[in-house]
Protein backbone atom coordinates (compact mmCIF):
# COMPACT_ATOMS: atom_id res chain seq x y z
CA UNK A 1 0.00 0.00 0.00
CA UNK A 2 1.40 3.39 -0.93
CA UNK A 3 1.87 6.30 0.73
CA UNK A 4 0.54 9.60 -1.61
CA UNK A 5 1.61 12.88 0.54
CA UNK A 6 -1.04 15.53 0.40
CA UNK A 7 0.54 18.91 0.51
CA UNK A 8 -1.68 21.95 1.61
CA UNK A 9 -0.35 25.35 -0.20
CA UNK A 10 -3.42 27.14 0.06
CA UNK A 11 -2.61 29.79 2.81
CA UNK A 12 -1.58 33.62 2.26
CA UNK A 13 0.93 33.79 5.22
CA UNK A 14 -0.48 37.70 6.10
CA UNK A 15 1.65 37.41 9.63
CA UNK A 16 5.08 37.53 7.39
CA UNK A 17 4.13 40.99 5.39
CA UNK A 18 6.17 42.43 3.79
CA UNK A 19 8.24 38.90 2.56
CA UNK A 20 4.96 36.78 1.93
CA UNK A 21 2.02 38.52 -0.54
CA UNK A 22 -1.07 36.90 -0.97
CA UNK A 23 -0.06 36.39 -4.74
CA UNK A 24 3.68 35.08 -3.49
CA UNK A 25 3.19 33.85 0.07
CA UNK A 26 5.56 32.35 2.72
CA UNK A 27 5.38 28.77 1.48
CA UNK A 28 6.94 29.65 -1.94
CA UNK A 29 9.86 32.01 -0.07
CA UNK A 30 13.24 30.68 1.21
CA UNK A 31 12.87 31.88 4.79
CA UNK A 32 14.57 29.00 6.30
CA UNK A 33 17.36 28.00 4.53
CA UNK A 34 18.20 28.51 0.44
CA UNK A 35 15.13 26.19 -0.42
CA UNK A 36 11.07 27.66 -0.21
CA UNK A 37 9.16 25.79 2.11
CA UNK A 38 7.36 24.19 -0.15
CA UNK A 39 10.46 22.56 -1.13
CA UNK A 40 11.53 21.68 2.07
CA UNK A 41 8.71 20.11 2.58
CA UNK A 42 8.65 17.95 -0.69
CA UNK A 43 12.46 17.39 -0.29
CA UNK A 44 11.41 16.03 3.96
CA UNK A 45 9.78 13.07 2.25
CA UNK A 46 12.74 11.35 0.89
CA UNK A 47 14.15 8.38 2.68
CA UNK A 48 10.94 7.02 3.20
CA UNK A 49 9.52 3.91 1.62
CA UNK A 50 6.89 2.96 -0.61
CA UNK A 51 6.14 7.17 -1.21
CA UNK A 52 4.21 7.99 -4.38
CA UNK A 53 4.76 11.69 -5.81
CA UNK A 54 3.39 14.06 -3.90
CA UNK A 55 -0.27 15.73 -4.52
CA UNK A 56 -0.64 19.54 -4.27
CA UNK A 57 -3.60 21.51 -3.24
CA UNK A 58 -3.04 25.17 -4.66
CA UNK A 59 -4.95 28.30 -4.80
CA UNK A 60 -5.62 28.96 -8.44
CA UNK A 61 -3.42 32.21 -8.49
CA UNK A 62 -0.06 30.06 -7.52
CA UNK A 63 -0.93 27.47 -10.26
CA UNK A 64 2.95 28.29 -12.11
CA UNK A 65 4.76 28.90 -8.87
CA UNK A 66 4.14 25.90 -7.31
CA UNK A 67 4.63 24.39 -10.87
CA UNK A 68 7.89 26.35 -11.19
CA UNK A 69 9.19 24.65 -7.18
CA UNK A 70 8.56 21.59 -8.59
CA UNK A 71 10.78 22.14 -11.94
CA UNK A 72 13.82 23.91 -9.98
CA UNK A 73 13.89 20.35 -7.39
CA UNK A 74 13.50 18.44 -10.74
CA UNK A 75 10.69 16.54 -9.52
CA UNK A 76 7.40 15.82 -10.62
CA UNK A 77 3.73 16.24 -8.80
CA UNK A 78 1.64 13.19 -8.71
CA UNK A 79 -1.01 16.33 -9.48
CA UNK A 80 -1.66 20.02 -9.33
CA UNK A 81 -5.35 20.22 -8.03
CA UNK A 82 -6.16 24.21 -8.21
CA UNK A 83 -8.78 25.24 -5.94
CA UNK A 84 -10.91 27.92 -7.57
CA UNK A 85 -11.68 29.29 -4.08
CA UNK A 86 -10.55 28.95 -0.83
CA UNK A 87 -12.48 26.77 1.36
CA UNK A 88 -10.54 25.27 4.21
CA UNK A 89 -8.91 22.04 5.10
CA UNK A 90 -11.69 19.74 4.95
CA UNK A 91 -12.76 20.05 0.99
CA UNK A 92 -8.86 20.67 0.42
CA UNK A 93 -8.10 17.18 1.71
CA UNK A 94 -11.31 15.74 0.49
CA UNK A 95 -10.55 16.79 -3.20
CA UNK A 96 -7.02 14.87 -3.06
CA UNK A 97 -8.91 11.38 -1.31
CA UNK A 98 -10.89 11.70 -4.27
CA UNK A 99 -8.13 12.29 -7.10
CA UNK A 100 -6.08 9.42 -5.22
CA UNK A 101 -8.61 7.12 -5.53
CA UNK A 102 -8.83 8.03 -9.08
CA UNK A 103 -12.48 8.74 -8.45
CA UNK A 104 -14.66 9.89 -11.88
CA UNK A 105 -18.29 9.93 -10.15
CA UNK A 106 -19.89 9.56 -7.14
CA UNK A 107 -19.19 7.50 -4.21
CA UNK A 108 -22.38 6.74 -3.19
CA UNK A 109 -23.34 9.96 -1.97
CA UNK A 110 -26.24 10.50 0.58
CA UNK A 111 -29.78 10.73 -0.21
CA UNK A 112 -31.88 13.75 -0.78
CA UNK A 113 -33.76 13.30 3.01
CA UNK A 114 -30.36 13.36 4.05
CA UNK A 115 -30.18 9.86 5.24
CA UNK A 116 -27.26 7.32 4.25
CA UNK A 117 -27.24 5.65 0.66
CA UNK A 118 -25.38 2.77 1.80
CA UNK A 119 -27.58 -0.41 0.60
CA UNK A 120 -28.86 -2.32 3.59
CA UNK A 121 -26.74 -4.97 4.56
CA UNK A 122 -23.33 -3.19 3.99
CA UNK A 123 -21.33 -2.22 6.38
CA UNK A 124 -19.54 1.37 6.69
CA UNK A 125 -16.56 -0.36 5.76
CA UNK A 126 -17.67 -1.60 2.86
CA UNK A 127 -19.46 1.44 1.35
CA UNK A 128 -16.36 2.31 -0.53
CA UNK A 129 -14.64 -0.22 -3.26
CA UNK A 130 -11.84 0.29 -4.81
CA UNK A 131 -8.68 -1.75 -6.16
CA UNK A 132 -6.09 0.66 -4.48
CA UNK A 133 -6.57 2.61 -1.77
CA UNK A 134 -4.25 4.12 -0.46
CA UNK A 135 -2.63 6.28 2.45
CA UNK A 136 -2.64 9.60 2.77
CA UNK A 137 0.34 11.81 4.24
CA UNK A 138 -1.49 15.09 5.02
CA UNK A 139 1.12 18.05 5.16
CA UNK A 140 1.18 22.02 5.44
CA UNK A 141 3.69 23.16 2.63
CA UNK A 142 4.63 26.03 5.07
CA UNK A 143 6.30 24.13 8.21
CA UNK A 144 9.62 23.70 9.51
CA UNK A 145 10.87 20.25 10.92
CA UNK A 146 14.33 20.29 12.03
CA UNK A 147 15.11 16.37 12.42
CA UNK A 148 13.94 14.94 9.45
CA UNK A 149 15.16 11.66 11.06
CA UNK A 150 12.82 11.93 13.86
CA UNK A 151 10.08 12.96 11.36
CA UNK A 152 10.63 9.67 9.46
CA UNK A 153 10.36 7.19 12.05
CA UNK A 154 6.74 8.93 13.37
CA UNK A 155 5.54 8.40 10.04
CA UNK A 156 6.86 4.78 9.90
CA UNK A 157 5.01 4.06 13.61
CA UNK A 158 1.62 5.92 12.54
CA UNK A 159 1.74 3.94 9.09
CA UNK A 160 0.03 0.51 10.56
CA UNK A 161 -2.32 2.24 12.52
CA UNK A 162 -3.85 4.03 9.45
CA UNK A 163 -3.81 1.17 7.67
CA UNK A 164 -6.22 -0.51 10.41
CA UNK A 165 -8.84 2.25 9.73
CA UNK A 166 -7.32 4.87 12.04
CA UNK A 167 -6.90 8.77 11.44
CA UNK A 168 -4.15 9.51 13.26
CA UNK A 169 -3.22 13.16 13.45
CA UNK A 170 0.42 14.32 14.84
CA UNK A 171 0.70 15.80 17.92
CA UNK A 172 3.65 17.98 18.39
CA UNK A 173 5.32 17.18 21.83
CA UNK A 174 5.35 21.05 23.86
CA UNK A 175 7.93 22.82 24.69
CA UNK A 176 6.45 26.18 26.42
CA UNK A 177 2.85 26.93 27.51
CA UNK A 178 1.68 28.50 23.89
CA UNK A 179 -1.27 30.45 23.49
CA UNK A 180 -0.96 30.50 19.69
CA UNK A 181 -1.41 26.88 19.23
CA UNK A 182 -4.60 24.36 19.60
CA UNK A 183 -4.68 21.59 21.25
CA UNK A 184 -5.20 17.84 21.64
CA UNK A 185 -5.57 16.09 24.41
CA UNK A 186 -4.51 12.54 24.44
CA UNK A 187 -5.90 9.38 25.92
CA UNK A 188 -3.77 6.82 28.41
CA UNK A 189 -1.35 4.63 27.28
CA UNK A 190 -3.58 1.66 27.58
CA UNK A 191 -6.78 2.87 25.55
CA UNK A 192 -4.43 1.74 22.38
CA UNK A 193 -1.80 -0.70 23.69
CA UNK A 194 -2.29 -2.02 19.89
CA UNK A 195 -0.36 0.54 18.61
CA UNK A 196 2.32 1.54 20.93
CA UNK A 197 2.78 4.80 21.28
CA UNK A 198 0.07 5.86 19.46
CA UNK A 199 -3.27 7.07 21.68
CA UNK A 200 -6.68 7.85 21.93
CA UNK A 201 -7.65 11.53 21.62
CA UNK A 202 -9.88 12.98 24.25
CA UNK A 203 -10.14 15.98 22.86
CA UNK A 204 -9.51 18.43 20.31
CA UNK A 205 -9.30 21.97 22.33
CA UNK A 206 -8.84 25.91 21.10
CA UNK A 207 -5.88 28.07 21.71
CA UNK A 208 -5.90 28.83 25.24
CA UNK A 209 -5.16 31.66 27.75
CA UNK A 210 -1.20 31.43 29.68
CA UNK A 211 -2.81 30.18 32.52
CA UNK A 212 -4.68 27.42 30.96
CA UNK A 213 -1.66 26.55 28.41
CA UNK A 214 0.39 26.23 31.43
CA UNK A 215 -1.78 23.55 33.20
CA UNK A 216 -1.65 21.40 29.99
CA UNK A 217 2.08 21.23 29.79
CA UNK A 218 2.15 20.01 33.63
CA UNK A 219 -0.21 17.83 32.74
CA UNK A 220 1.53 15.66 30.09
CA UNK A 221 -1.58 15.03 28.46
CA UNK A 222 -1.81 17.67 25.53
CA UNK A 223 -0.12 17.99 22.27
CA UNK A 224 0.22 20.79 19.90
CA UNK A 225 -2.06 20.43 17.15
CA UNK A 226 0.00 20.05 14.11
CA UNK A 227 -2.44 20.27 11.14
CA UNK A 228 -1.01 17.29 10.17
CA UNK A 229 -2.93 13.54 9.34
CA UNK A 230 -2.62 10.24 8.00
CA UNK A 231 -5.42 7.81 6.89
CA UNK A 232 -6.38 5.55 4.46
CA UNK A 233 -8.37 7.90 1.55
CA UNK A 234 -11.51 5.96 1.53
CA UNK A 235 -11.55 6.09 5.85
CA UNK A 236 -11.51 10.01 5.40
CA UNK A 237 -14.12 10.04 2.89
CA UNK A 238 -16.44 7.69 4.76
CA UNK A 239 -15.98 9.89 8.13
CA UNK A 240 -16.82 12.94 5.82
CA UNK A 241 -19.37 11.21 4.54
CA UNK A 242 -21.21 9.94 7.70
CA UNK A 243 -20.32 13.65 9.78
CA UNK A 244 -20.39 16.11 6.58
CA UNK A 245 -21.86 14.52 3.54
CA UNK A 246 -22.71 18.30 2.25
CA UNK A 247 -18.70 18.79 1.70
CA UNK A 248 -18.26 14.98 0.38
CA UNK A 249 -20.86 15.86 -2.08
CA UNK A 250 -19.78 19.43 -3.29
CA UNK A 251 -15.94 18.02 -3.98
CA UNK A 252 -17.76 15.22 -5.76
CA UNK A 253 -19.13 17.48 -8.16
CA UNK A 254 -16.52 19.41 -8.78
CA UNK A 255 -14.20 16.40 -9.31
CA UNK A 256 -16.57 15.46 -11.86
CA UNK A 257 -16.07 18.02 -14.25
CA UNK A 258 -12.16 17.95 -13.60
CA UNK A 259 -10.35 19.08 -16.69
CA UNK A 260 -6.66 18.55 -17.38
CA UNK A 261 -4.62 21.82 -17.95
CA UNK A 262 -0.31 21.04 -18.52
CA UNK A 263 0.33 20.53 -14.94
CA UNK A 264 -2.98 21.11 -13.49
CA UNK A 265 -5.82 19.51 -12.55
CA UNK A 266 -9.04 22.55 -12.74
CA UNK A 267 -12.36 21.76 -11.11
CA UNK A 268 -15.48 22.65 -11.80
CA UNK A 269 -15.59 26.07 -10.25
CA UNK A 270 -19.67 26.48 -9.62
CA UNK A 271 -19.76 23.34 -8.00
CA UNK A 272 -16.60 24.35 -5.70
CA UNK A 273 -18.06 27.62 -4.74
CA UNK A 274 -20.79 26.17 -2.93
CA UNK A 275 -18.74 23.50 -0.67
CA UNK A 276 -18.86 24.67 2.78
CA UNK A 277 -15.69 26.44 4.59
CA UNK A 278 -14.24 24.23 7.12
CA UNK A 279 -11.70 22.83 8.70
CA UNK A 280 -10.87 19.18 8.63
CA UNK A 281 -10.91 19.43 12.75
CA UNK A 282 -14.45 20.59 12.71
CA UNK A 283 -15.85 18.40 10.16
CA UNK A 284 -14.12 14.82 11.11
CA UNK A 285 -11.42 14.86 13.71
CA UNK A 286 -13.85 16.25 16.47
CA UNK A 287 -16.69 13.68 15.04
CA UNK A 288 -15.12 10.28 14.74
CA UNK A 289 -14.39 7.89 16.82
CA UNK A 290 -11.42 6.36 15.02
CA UNK A 291 -9.04 9.50 15.64
CA UNK A 292 -5.58 8.57 17.28
CA UNK A 293 -2.52 11.21 18.19
CA UNK A 294 1.22 10.29 17.89
CA UNK A 295 3.24 12.42 19.74
CA UNK A 296 6.00 14.11 16.68
CA UNK A 297 8.94 15.83 18.42
CA UNK A 298 11.13 17.12 15.95
CA UNK A 299 11.88 20.17 15.98
CA UNK A 300 8.33 21.25 14.29
CA UNK A 301 7.22 25.16 13.94
CA UNK A 302 4.07 26.18 11.61
CA UNK A 303 6.19 29.93 11.74
CA UNK A 304 3.23 31.64 11.57
CA UNK A 305 5.06 34.84 12.55
CA UNK A 306 8.03 36.60 12.54
CA UNK A 307 8.70 36.00 16.25
CA UNK A 308 8.32 32.31 15.56
CA UNK A 309 10.84 32.28 12.57
CA UNK A 310 13.26 33.99 15.01
CA UNK A 311 12.91 31.30 17.74
CA UNK A 312 14.27 28.81 15.25
CA UNK A 313 16.87 31.12 13.41
CA UNK A 314 20.57 30.45 14.86
CA UNK A 315 21.60 33.44 17.48
CA UNK A 316 24.40 35.51 17.92
CA UNK A 317 25.51 35.57 21.50
CA UNK A 318 23.12 38.56 22.68
CA UNK A 319 19.85 36.39 21.10
CA UNK A 320 20.16 38.34 17.36
CA UNK A 321 19.35 36.55 14.68
CA UNK A 322 20.24 38.07 11.14
CA UNK A 323 20.23 37.15 7.71
CA UNK A 324 21.61 39.34 4.98
CA UNK A 325 23.28 42.45 4.84
CA UNK A 326 23.35 43.77 8.64
CA UNK A 327 25.24 45.78 10.75
CA UNK A 328 24.59 45.59 14.47
CA UNK A 329 25.81 47.73 17.52
CA UNK A 330 24.79 47.57 21.01
CA UNK A 331 21.53 45.30 20.08
CA UNK A 332 19.87 42.42 21.67
CA UNK A 333 16.98 39.80 20.95
CA UNK A 334 16.59 41.37 17.41
CA UNK A 335 15.51 39.52 14.49
CA UNK A 336 16.99 41.36 11.18
CA UNK A 337 16.66 40.58 7.62
CA UNK A 338 17.52 42.28 4.67
CA UNK A 339 17.23 41.65 1.37
CA UNK A 340 19.10 43.80 -0.22
CA UNK A 341 20.00 46.93 1.24
CA UNK A 342 22.02 47.65 4.37
CA UNK A 343 20.13 47.18 7.42
CA UNK A 344 22.24 48.79 10.57
CA UNK A 345 20.54 48.52 14.36
CA UNK A 346 21.62 50.71 17.24
CA UNK A 347 20.59 50.35 21.08
CA UNK A 348 17.38 48.13 20.00
CA UNK A 349 16.37 45.47 22.05
CA UNK A 350 13.28 42.85 21.21
CA UNK A 351 12.67 43.93 18.01
CA UNK A 352 11.96 42.47 14.21
CA UNK A 353 13.39 44.44 11.60
CA UNK A 354 12.93 43.05 7.80
CA UNK A 355 13.10 45.12 4.13
CA UNK A 356 11.94 43.89 0.52
CA UNK A 357 12.65 45.72 -2.52
CA UNK A 358 9.09 48.04 -1.75
CA UNK A 359 8.50 47.72 2.25
CA UNK A 360 10.45 48.07 5.97
CA UNK A 361 8.70 46.40 8.63
CA UNK A 362 9.97 47.21 12.04
CA UNK A 363 8.25 45.82 14.94
CA UNK A 364 7.97 44.36 18.69
CA UNK A 365 8.37 41.02 18.90
CA UNK A 366 5.53 40.82 21.19
CA UNK A 367 3.28 42.79 18.52
CA UNK A 368 4.05 41.00 15.54
CA UNK A 369 0.85 39.05 15.18
CA UNK A 370 -0.73 42.43 14.31
CA UNK A 371 1.12 42.67 11.26
CA UNK A 372 -1.53 41.42 9.40
CA UNK A 373 -3.28 44.51 10.69
CA UNK A 374 -1.21 46.46 8.20
CA UNK A 375 -2.05 43.91 5.16
CA UNK A 376 -5.97 44.69 5.97
CA UNK A 377 -5.20 48.55 5.32
CA UNK A 378 -2.94 47.66 2.11
CA UNK A 379 -6.13 45.84 1.00
CA UNK A 380 -8.43 48.13 1.92
CA UNK A 381 -6.66 51.07 0.09
CA UNK A 382 -6.18 48.36 -2.85
CA UNK A 383 -2.01 48.96 -2.37
CA UNK A 384 -0.44 46.59 -4.72
CA UNK A 385 1.98 45.77 -1.78
CA UNK A 386 -0.50 43.92 -0.31
CA UNK A 387 -0.86 40.87 -3.43
CA UNK A 388 2.65 41.41 -5.58
CA UNK A 389 6.01 41.74 -4.94
CA UNK A 390 8.30 44.53 -7.13
CA UNK A 391 9.56 40.43 -8.98
CA UNK A 392 6.67 38.80 -10.27
CA UNK A 393 7.19 35.43 -11.31
CA UNK A 394 5.43 34.38 -14.43
CA UNK A 395 5.27 30.82 -16.03
CA UNK A 396 8.32 32.20 -18.62
CA UNK A 397 10.07 33.75 -16.33
CA UNK A 398 9.48 36.83 -14.54
CA UNK A 399 9.46 40.64 -14.66
CA UNK A 400 10.76 43.50 -12.07
CA UNK A 401 9.17 46.91 -11.85
CA UNK A 402 12.35 49.22 -11.68
CA UNK A 403 10.98 52.66 -11.56
CA UNK A 404 7.70 54.03 -12.60
CA UNK A 405 6.16 57.64 -12.66
CA UNK A 406 3.40 59.76 -14.39
CA UNK A 407 2.77 58.00 -17.84
CA UNK A 408 5.71 55.52 -17.77
CA UNK A 409 7.23 52.07 -16.23
CA UNK A 410 10.52 50.77 -16.68
CA UNK A 411 10.62 46.60 -16.44
CA UNK A 412 13.44 44.13 -15.96
CA UNK A 413 12.32 41.06 -17.98
CA UNK A 414 13.52 37.90 -17.92
CA UNK A 415 12.44 34.91 -20.15
CA UNK A 416 13.82 31.29 -19.77
CA UNK A 417 15.05 29.30 -22.71
CA UNK A 418 12.43 28.08 -25.08
CA UNK A 419 10.36 29.96 -23.15
CA UNK A 420 7.82 32.72 -24.58
CA UNK A 421 4.94 35.30 -23.75
CA UNK A 422 1.60 35.48 -25.15
CA UNK A 423 1.01 36.86 -28.22
CA UNK A 424 -0.86 39.85 -27.48
CA UNK A 425 -1.51 43.68 -27.79
CA UNK A 426 -2.05 46.46 -25.94
CA UNK A 427 -4.87 49.29 -26.18
CA UNK A 428 -3.26 52.25 -23.61
CA UNK A 429 0.38 51.59 -23.73
CA UNK A 430 3.57 51.45 -26.27
CA UNK A 431 6.66 49.59 -25.59
CA UNK A 432 10.16 49.84 -26.12
CA UNK A 433 12.31 46.60 -25.91
CA UNK A 434 16.15 47.04 -25.37
CA UNK A 435 17.78 43.24 -24.73
CA UNK A 436 20.52 43.26 -22.79
CA UNK A 437 21.58 39.83 -22.74
CA UNK A 438 20.33 36.79 -24.71
CA UNK A 439 18.92 36.63 -27.85
CA UNK A 440 15.02 37.61 -28.68
CA UNK A 441 12.63 36.52 -31.48
CA UNK A 442 10.40 39.19 -31.41
CA UNK A 443 7.24 39.33 -32.91
CA UNK A 444 6.14 42.76 -33.92
CA UNK A 445 3.23 43.54 -36.26
CA UNK A 446 3.89 41.75 -39.53
CA UNK A 447 7.52 41.30 -38.97
CA UNK A 448 8.95 38.48 -36.84
CA UNK A 449 12.88 39.62 -35.96
CA UNK A 450 15.93 38.38 -34.09
CA UNK A 451 17.52 40.93 -31.76
CA UNK A 452 20.79 40.37 -29.69
CA UNK A 453 22.12 42.20 -27.19
CA UNK A 454 22.00 45.95 -27.46
CA UNK A 455 19.32 45.85 -29.63
CA UNK A 456 15.78 47.25 -29.64
CA UNK A 457 12.47 47.30 -31.22
CA UNK A 458 9.59 49.57 -30.86
CA UNK A 459 5.81 47.97 -30.15
CA UNK A 460 3.00 50.81 -30.82
CA UNK A 461 -0.19 51.10 -29.15
CA UNK A 462 -2.53 48.16 -30.64
CA UNK A 463 0.55 46.25 -32.43
CA UNK A 464 -0.07 42.82 -31.85
CA UNK A 465 3.25 41.80 -30.45
CA UNK A 466 5.15 38.63 -28.43
CA UNK A 467 8.60 37.72 -26.98
CA UNK A 468 10.49 34.97 -26.93
CA UNK A 469 13.61 33.08 -26.12
CA UNK A 470 15.17 30.45 -28.87
CA UNK A 471 18.48 30.52 -27.35
CA UNK A 472 19.73 28.16 -23.99
CA UNK A 473 20.25 31.12 -21.99
CA UNK A 474 18.07 33.46 -19.94
CA UNK A 475 17.23 36.16 -22.42
CA UNK A 476 16.73 39.55 -20.28
CA UNK A 477 15.79 43.00 -21.45
CA UNK A 478 14.62 46.47 -20.55
CA UNK A 479 10.98 47.28 -21.15
CA UNK A 480 10.27 50.85 -21.48
CA UNK A 481 6.18 51.06 -21.35
CA UNK A 482 4.48 54.89 -22.12
CA UNK A 483 0.74 55.73 -22.46
CA UNK A 484 -2.10 56.90 -19.83
CA UNK A 485 -3.12 53.69 -18.18
CA UNK A 486 -0.25 51.07 -17.36
CA UNK A 487 -2.15 48.60 -15.81
CA UNK A 488 -1.26 44.86 -15.96
CA UNK A 489 -5.11 44.41 -16.98
CA UNK A 490 -3.97 45.96 -20.18
CA UNK A 491 -3.30 42.56 -21.86
CA UNK A 492 -5.59 41.28 -24.44
CA UNK A 493 -4.51 37.45 -25.13
CA UNK A 494 -4.45 36.29 -28.20
CA UNK A 495 -2.60 32.91 -28.12
CA UNK A 496 -0.80 31.55 -25.06
CA UNK A 497 1.12 28.70 -24.34
CA UNK A 498 -0.08 28.71 -20.97
CA UNK A 499 -3.78 28.63 -21.48
CA UNK A 500 -4.48 32.50 -20.20
CA UNK A 501 -6.65 32.89 -23.11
Amino acid sequence: MNIIPVIMSGGSGSRLWPQSRSLYPKQFLPLVNDQTMLQNTITRLDGLENISPPLLIANEDHRFLAAEQFRQLGREAGGIILEPVGRNTAPAVALAALKALNHKGPVNVPDNTGTSAIPDGRTKAQSFSFDDDPVLLVLAADHVIQDEGAFHRVVEAALPAARDGKLVTFGIVPTHPETGYGYIKALNHEAHEEHKGIFGVSEFVEKPDLETAEGYLASGDYYWNSGMFMFKASRYLEELKQFRPDILVACEKAMAVQNADLDFVRLDEDAFKVCPDESIDYAVMENTSDAVVIPLDAGWSDVGSWSSLSDISDKDTLGNAVQGDVMLHDTRNTYVRSEKKLIAAVGVDDLVITESDDAVLVSRKDRVQDVKKIVERLKAENRTEAKLHRKVYRPWGAYDSIDCGDRFQVKRITVKPGAKLSLQKHYHRAEHWIVVKGTALVTNGDEEILLTENQSTYIPIGAVHRLENPGKFDLELIEVQSGGYLGEDDIVRLEDTYGRV
